[in-house]
């Protein structure tokens, strides 16, 4: 986990914006998020190292427990100072801090402290044991992977899908999927997570297009009034589908766009013309 979590902030190209979305921008500063981040990943690559490495000791395991006990800390302050600000922690994907972050960093406080007796390394461990130990490696690898949330898009989001497709929630015939369900499905979107924090006001108005239902908000980008159109399927369950423009009404400019898989049927982005009025007998 150490090491997953080191990774995203040493070596991808997204971790400045990872950085930037986490609560350290409002910790450290702006200029100084991205190397506070860094310089975790590498507190956190290097523990994860010296874990690994024989002999064991019991300094590395309270070294984990101490780092454990203080990203807990640090998930508090930011639940506190900057609630809506992203985790950071396994994904470059924005993901609010809520309760499983949590249970996941006490679940890794919990594993290091039961490890402060240890006297044989994990090597060690899976030569004498080997079945009780790869057992018990993959229910703690399941519990973390159940506990972090910008894991899901990997496992959880397939499943719903997969629920979806095999239990048909929405019955045949004219049946209109209430535009709260709508919502909530763009809510659930990666989309959503990547602009949600340009928006200035609620829900403006929606319609329908096919298997498409229009939602318009107020938006804020690069200083400049927009309106954000997204398109969210209708009649599936598909966050990764969903897409959006922000477009400058004035004259019509887009200033941003987020697509979806492009074997997904365009929408019609427009407004729908209103019907003409009949004439008079």
């Amino acid at each position: 986990m150490l090491l997953w979590s080191a990774r995203l902030k040493l070596l991808s190209p997204l971790a400045a914006a990872a950085a930037g979305r986490s609560a350290l921008a409002r910790l450290v500063g702006d200029t100084r998020a991205l190397p506070a981040y860094r310089l975790v990943g590498a507190v956190e690559a290097a523990l994860a190292l010296v874990l690994l490495a024989p002999p064991a000791l019991p300094a590395e395991a309270l070294a984990a427990a101490a780092l454990s006990l203080g990203f807990t800390g640090y998930l508090a302050y930011a639940r506190i100072a900057a609630p809506e600000s992203s985790c950071g922690c396994l994904s470059a994907t924005r993901t609010p801090i809520r309760g499983r972050a949590f249970a996941r960093t006490a679940a890794l406080l919990a594993a290091s402290l039961l490890a402060l007796p240890a006297t044989a390394g994990w090597a060690e461990a899976l030569s004498a044991r080997p079945l009780p130990a790869v057992a018990l490696l993959l229910a703690e690898a399941l519990l973390l992977v159940a506990l972090s949330p910008e894991l899901d898009r990997h496992w959880l989001d397939p499943l719903r899908q997969l629920k979806v497709r095999l239990t048909r929630p929405l019955p045949a015939g004219g049946f209109d999927v209430p535009l709260a369900s709508t919502v909530e499905q763009l809510h659930r979107s990666p989309v959503w997570r990547e602009t949600a924090t340009l928006l200035t006001s609620d829900l403006r108005e929606h319609w329908d297009d096919d298997d498409w239902r229009i939602l318009v908000f107020t938006a804020r980008h690069a200083g400049q009034e927009a309106s954000a159109v997204y398109a969210v399927p209708r009649l599936r369950f598909q966050p990764a589908a969903v897409r959006v423009v922000l477009v400058d009404e004035p004259t019509g400019q887009i200033l941003l766009s987020l697509q979806s898989p492009p074997d997904t049927p365009t929408p019609d982005w427009t407004r729908p013309t209103p019907a003409p009025a009949p004439a008079p007998a």
